[in-house]
């Protein structure tokens, strides 16, 4: 018979298995925008030397100066900045009546609705995009913001309905009882109590919301060839060449499209995952 392990032991293993775990976690998610970074701080002609040299020479800026002269980027981030500020808020109030409605009215076949919401969600944008598309040229749509908003809001709601019902359910409904006795309506309910309450739900959907519509690419490209109106991530694959990939420049782009995102999560880090896990304890 083999002797069971000590709790030393098994705690030691534990804690490695913890470490190995975390260093994979760690890398995988750092390294490539850590690799992004460092190439753009490099010269066209470091990047190509071999061997590889991880880091630079001769820190540099020139290729940042270079993508706003190239590409008018400051005119994509705002384009960006605006259909996903819109996005999210449309999001937001969509989903918040459907939660409560699932969470609060007596619908029948509840779980039924449930399920179909998460369905929804896992159908691939590529075929969702013809229909998309002729809906958009049917209603005349095509080439302004609101062409990307409405996708948008309908792709963001299965996920910002999935946590904000975890929310509504766990809000004690003698509260919005006490609130209708004082003159508030059902909606007023939902707007001056329910939502307050379920604030870290509001915002764990918030962010996922326009995270999304921020890291958009495809709808962006097919709806919008307004020069006027490109978004981010359509505008970054304009700086390569028929022939040439300024890979510097590019990653210089792609560092501007990814500082907004990192100080979003980096500054409300604790209320996205806040948010994330205790909707998830009270689904």
């Amino acid at each position: 018979m083999t002797a069971s392990a000590s709790p030393a032991t098994s705690w030691l293993e534990g804690g490695r298995l913890r470490l190995v775990a975390g260093a994979i976690v760690v890398v995988n998610g750092f390294f490539p925008a850590l690799w992004i970074l460092l190439t753009s701080l490099k010269t066209e002609t470091e990047l190509v030397r071999k061997p590889i040299t991880y880091w630079p020479d001769a820190l540099t800026l020139q290729n940042y100066a270079q993508a706003f002269r190239d590409q008018p980027l400051l005119a994509y981030l705002g384009n960006s900045l605006i259909v996903s500020l819109l996005a999210t808020v449309g999001s937001l109030v969509v989903s918040a009546c459907a939660a409560y409605a699932i969470a609060r009215l007596n619908l029948k076949h509840r779980q039924l609705i449930l399920t179909a919401i998460v369905a929804s969600s896992m159908f691939p944008l590529v075929t969702l995009l013809v229909p998309i598309f002729e809906t958009m040229r049917s209603l005349g749509l095509l080439n302004r913001y609101i062409a990307l908003v409405l996708p948008y809001i309908v792709l963001n709601l299965p996920v910002c309905t999935l946590v904000l019902v975890s929310y509504f359910q766990g809000i004690p409904r003698d509260l919005e009882n006490a609130a209708m006795i004082d003159g508030c309506t059902r909606v007023g309910a939902l707007v001056r109590v329910v939502v307050p309450l379920a604030a870290p739900g509001v915002f764990t959907a918030a962010i996922l919301a326009f995270v999304n519509a921020w890291d958009e690419f495809l709808l962006a490209l097919s709806l919008n060839a307004n020069p006027a109106m490109r978004t981010l991530p359509v505008g970054i694959t304009l700086y390569q060449g028929e022939f040439s990939f300024p890979w510097p420049i590019i990653s210089a782009a792609l560092i501007v499209a990814i500082v907004p995102i990192a100080v979003l999560i980096a500054v409300f880090q604790e209320r996205v995952v806040g948010g994330l896990t205790q909707g998830g304890l009270k689904g």
